[in-house]
């Protein structure tokens, strides 16, 4: 059910509505990304002496470069981890308008929904980042003790909110907060099965940046096989 589901979202990809939004998180995550660089190699510039007086050896110049090519390395690997909050976090701020066209298309026949006001849809979003951003760094002290499981714990700890927050966002505009957690709570492996699935693909680059939109897509077309809706 979850593959068919993809299958449909995938078919899609071409609707103007699902390229706006990939076109516009592309746009913010390349924002949000290049201001954690220029703000890391400011703090290194201001904080990184240009020299260094080591004991028995004297002065060594060429500190604040090395940390800045160090901090590159750095951010260029955590940018694997950023990604998926920062797509979950634009795709949730899009989310009414890829459901829209899903539902346009697949499911015409619908009543229109209720729309989630944009101040809760940006609460949810933040709140989502948030928790996805502790559970990453909860999962990085797990990950010495993974071994060759570290992608598959990567892939559980983000199917897991990221199945339990974008079922439950697709849901609500239907059922309403409280049914839309109630339908997820009866269905809670096949809604966690789909965000790993989901997880699994955000951490490789350039793909990761499609993948939001056609969860969200997925987890609509997800919401209405399981709400009965064929």
């Amino acid at each position: 059910m979850i593959f068919a589901c993809f299958g449909r979202a995938l078919g899609q990809l071409s609707d103007p509505r699902f390229l706006r939004v990939v076109a516009l998180g592309i746009l913010l995550a390349a924002v949000l990304l290049l201001g954690v660089y220029v703000g890391t190699f400011a703090l290194i510039g201001w904080l990184a002496p240009d020299q260094l007086v080591l004991p028995l050896i004297g002065p060594v110049g060429g500190v604040d470069t090395a940390l800045s090519i160090g901090s590159v390395l750095l951010v260029m690997g955590l940018s694997v981890f950023l990604m998926m909050p920062v797509a979950a976090l634009f795709s949730g701020l899009f989310l009414e308008s890829v459901v829209d066209a899903v539902e346009d298309r697949h499911y015409p026949g619908l009543p229109r929904a209720t729309p989630v006001p944009l101040a809760d849809s940006l609460i949810d979003a933040v709140n989502l980042f948030g928790l996805l951003i502790l559970a990453n760094l909860f999962a990085l002290l797990l990950y010495p003790f993974a071994g060759p499981l570290v992608p598959v714990v990567f892939w559980a700890v983000n199917g897991l909110l990221l199945g339990r927050e974008y079922f439950t966002l697709v849901a609500m505009r239907r059922l309403g907060r409280q049914g839309a957690k109630a339908l997820r709570a009866r269905h809670s492996g096949t809604v966690w099965l789909a965000g790993a699935l989901m997880a699994a693909p955000l951490s490789i680059p350039l793909v990761n940046l499609v993948i939001p939109v056609l969860g969200v897509a997925t987890f609509t077309h997800l919401f209405h096989r399981l709400n009965g809706q064929k």
